[in-house]
């Protein structure tokens, strides 16, 4: 048996009768949380007459994830495939350096369930030793199939340096190594790890993986994710052993735009970013020594 895979509006139908909701009580919790949405709108919505495209309709529809008591990203996800183009999803190359490269990387491993699961959340741990070297990196995420099948969770690592060797990656938790592809004349390393057994539709699954440097450690100056798509939230924490003369937060969002803050480090000598709602784009930190 096959199941279909769910649209936009078909979720949002089902969502609104499961919540027994009318569309003018939907109208009016959204306006409480100063979002406009019109009943014909609302209705367009859920009769696949219309998809929401303009920026302030894709942010009404986190709002309207819970209103309806959906799990974020529930109904965004649906309408990432709408356009190439569109805000919630780039591709797999997008942000990265050299992108006909990563594709060519990429294209060694499996892919094809990627834009299948939801990103509920990502943390990011990473370890800065006394020497002021990468030490490692911990990465916790929390997933969700959209349809029946994903079975992988892809890492793509570009390391700035491409003189020094890769680091080793190590399966935590619900998971184990698939197909590695490395280059290292261009610091990539991708790889597949495999959760326990596929998903199915609507289920959830927590991973964890570690990449761990070889001494001698390189330089420690930055770390940043790319989501190339969205995920309700993304923790990241960079523990120093030697303290940075500066640090700051930057942010590029999916057109590019690129915006840093100074951030002050915390008693532990650790530094701590939170993005709720984050994506498509980059979320890191930079420091000096």
């Amino acid at each position: 048996m096959s199941l279909a895979t769910p649209d936009f509006a078909s979720t949002l139908r089902d969502a609104v009768v499961a919540r027994g909701l009318s569309l003018e009580r939907i109208r009016d919790h959204l306006a409480r949380r100063g979002v406009s949405v019109s009943l014909a709108t609302l209705s367009y919505w859920q009769t696949g007459r219309s998809r929401p495209e303009r920026r302030a309709s894709l942010a009404a529809v986190t709002h309207l994830e819970e209103v309806l008591d959906l799990e974020p990203g529930a109904l965004s996800v649906l309408l990432a495939p709408a356009s190439r183009g569109s805000r919630l999803q780039s591709s797999i190359s997008a942000f990265w350096p050299m992108p006909a490269v990563i594709e060519d990387v990429v294209g060694g491993v499996d892919t094809r369930w990627d834009s299948r699961l939801t990103r509920i959340s990502q943390h990011d741990r990473v370890t800065v030793g006394p020497d002021r070297g990468e030490r490692s990196f911990v990465s916790r995420q929390v997933l969700r199939a959209e349809e029946d099948g994903p079975d992988r969770w892809v890492v793509i690592l570009h390391l700035d340096e491409h003189d020094r060797a890769l680091p080793v990656i190590r399966p935590l938790h619900n998971c184990r190594l698939g197909r590695v592809v490395t280059r290292p004349s261009d610091g990539l390393l991708v790889a597949e790890l495999l959760f326990r057994a596929p998903l199915r539709r609507g289920q959830t699954v927590i991973t964890e993986h570690e990449l761990v440097n070889q001494a001698p450690y390189p330089l420690a100056t930055n770390y940043s994710r790319k989501f190339r798509r969205p995920v309700h939230e993304y923790v990241l924490e960079v523990t120093f052993d030697a303290v940075p003369r500066t640090c700051r937060r930057v942010v590029q969002d999916a057109d590019g735009a690129r915006q840093s803050f100074g951030v002050q480090l915390d008693e532990g000598g650790s530094v701590l970013g939170v993005a709720l709602k984050f994506g498509p784009g980059c979320y890191g930190f930079e420091w000096t020594w």
